[in-house]
């Protein structure tokens, strides 16, 4: 846990761009996947086994804890795999293992690597604290449970005074913000039946967020529904109730999202970064909660609802396919200088003009995710208001960028 008593503000990494934006918008701690072994492997951005000193490299100095997620079901011939997973972190010293196969938690105990229970495993009640905490020292509960549930095992967690292996309390985390399933704590079936591509190992086809129809056999009668996306959940958001949310006792919040943009990852961390600080120093207003939710909005989601946390037992669906974001970022260019002494970074310009006044932002894996508005601009060593596709641009910047960056404009959706 963070060491400031206020909680832990825990996000998503699906590559360095993401880690960069984690770091630099205020996350306390950062989860990522290697590989195939975790709940994200079929996204296109995860890291592989040789990241882990660089990750560890890039968060220690900031004490910002890492969290390998280790926690699809494991089959005989992974065994080996995960071995050299936790062998390789516990040399990375990793901070912890989110797990849910009693493999990857025997050997990670047997090693001394941290261990923390992902939601997989559906933790409801307190006697499955206990049982647990046998093993782990943080527990992520499950998604289906209300805050007052949620509290009721914080509470008995304190008056029964249960530890962990570290010697600490257990310490609850939940998840905060993102994407849902429609199953019992993502433990879904219907892409292993339909594809056999199996969501508890990381391979969901997301039969969920597709539109379907409901036809009755017997007399062929087409049912009407008021939402064709009968299965795809809204997007979970706690932050226009975030101080019930903490006021539960969690010590972890969880923000969904490894296999989103780095944008969304420094919008959504900053944004919950600036309502936990407000929560702490009693600046937490209805206002404030107006604007982080108009800038929530302009990054991926499939609308808002609050889950279960709030006692209501139905569901709230899309009713659109994909996102609902109120922005969109449009490739621009790439970086090809930067001159550090005079601060001046040159972008070759390969698509869409670009104009004084445009919102840009700028991504790369050790740059990050840097958003700001063009002020002024050189187009081919010329004072212009618009560069062009084939243009030479140079931007003054107070930050470093890379070959690797690219540049992107926001623009309304």
């Amino acid at each position: 846990m963070t060491t400031t008593g206020k909680i832990e503000l825990m996000a998503p990494a699906g590559n360095f761009e993401s880690l960069q934006a984690a770091i630099d918008n205020g996350a306390d701690s950062v989860y990522f996947g290697v590989d195939q072994l975790n709940m994200r492997a079929r996204a296109s951005m995860n890291f592989t086994i040789d990241d882990l000193a660089e990750i560890t490299q890039r968060c220690k100095p900031k004490n910002i804890r890492t969290y390998l997620t280790l926690n699809t079901i494991i089959y005989d011939h992974d065994l080996s795999v995960i071995k050299t997973i936790l062998d390789t972190a516990k040399k990375a010293e990793i901070t912890a293992v989110i797990a849910m196969d009693q493999a990857v938690i025997s050997y990670a105990r047997q090693i001394g690597l941290e261990i923390h229970i992902s939601t997989q495993i559906n933790i409801t009640n307190i006697e499955t604290v206990k049982f647990y905490a046998l093993f782990a020292d943080t527990m992520v509960l499950s998604r289906e449970l209300s805050l007052r549930q949620v509290k009721t095992i914080v509470d008995q967690i304190e008056k029964e005074q249960i530890k962990g292996p570290s010697g600490n309390l257990v310490e609850i985390e939940i998840f905060g913000h993102g994407a849902l399933c429609m199953a019992v704590s993502g433990k879904c079936y219907l892409s292993l039946h339909s594809h056999n591509s199996s969501a508890n190992r990381g391979a969901c086809k997301q039969n969920c967020r597709k539109k379907y129809t409901v036809i009755d056999q017997d007399s062929g009668f087409e049912i009407e529904l008021d939402n064709e996306y009968m299965m795809s959940p809204k997007d979970l958001c706690t932050l226009d109730f975030l101080d019930q949310v903490i006021d539960t006792g969690i010590k972890v919040l969880k923000i969904e999202g490894r296999g989103r943009a780095p944008e969304y990852v420094a919008k959504v961390i900053r944004t919950y970064r600036e309502a936990i600080d407000a929560y702490y120093d009693d600046s937490f207003t209805k206002e404030k909660v107006t604007d982080w939710m108009t800038e929530l909005k302009k990054v991926y989601n499939r609308g808002f609802w609050s889950g279960y946390y709030l006692g209501q037992k139905l569901g709230e669906w899309s009713a659109v396919d994909g996102s609902k974001a109120t922005q969109k970022k449009v490739y621009i260019g790439k970086g090809q200088h930067y001159f550090p002494k005079s601060q001046i970074a040159e972008f070759k310009i390969e698509a869409y003009d670009l104009s004084i006044g445009d919102t840009i932002l700028i991504t790369g894996p050790t740059t990050g995710v840097k958003e700001l508005e063009l002020k002024e601009m050189l187009v081919n060593d010329e004072s212009l208001a618009t560069a062009q596709k084939g243009d030479s641009c140079t931007i003054p910047l107070d930050f470093r960028i890379r070959l690797s960056d690219k540049l992107y404009k926001i623009v309304k959706n």
